[in-house]
């Protein structure tokens, strides 16, 4: 090999279509526009959505739903994650700590799903009516 014999591979280099150069070269006149319309001329195009003035689609769907920001902040912790926890007082250290809740979460809430043997005390983490049950049952206490 030569540095006067090197070239690009076959098919890497495509040359620019050169529109409105004559009747010749196949794009002349109408250069692939075609004819009239607001797709021929220059600079007229529609906006994405658009339907050429009926009313569209996102509008004529009715809004529904809402998600609120505040969910972020908020996280449920089942009655099998506290079981397989190590500590026996839990709080929202102990819970971000071990990964069962995020960071961002400011109010957490224990639900009633899985099995609770352990003696547990929740110290600042809400439980549901079912929950608070079970871990009473299991002999531990939900505070405030």
């Amino acid at each position: 090999m030569e540095l006067n014999t090197i070239q690009p591979a076959a098919g890497a280099k495509k040359a620019k279509r050169r529109v409105g150069r004559g009747i010749g070269s196949g794009l002349g006149k109408t250069a692939g526009r075609g004819h009239k319309g607001q797709k021929s001329r220059a600079g007229g195009y529609h906006k994405v959505g658009f339907e050429g003035g009926q009313m569209p689609m996102q509008r004529r769907l009715p809004k529904r739903g809402f998600k609120s920001a505040q969910l972020k902040f908020n996280a449920e912790v089942n009655l099998t994650e506290l079981q397989n926890l190590a500590v026996d007082e839990i709080d929202l250290v102990v819970l971000k700590q071990a990964g069962l809740v995020g960071q961002l979460v400011k109010v957490v809430k224990v639900i009633k799903s899985g099995e609770l043997t352990k003696k547990i005390t929740l110290k600042g983490v809400g439980a549901t009516a079912g929950a608070k049950a079970a871990i009473e049952a299991a002999g531990g206490s939900v505070g405030a």
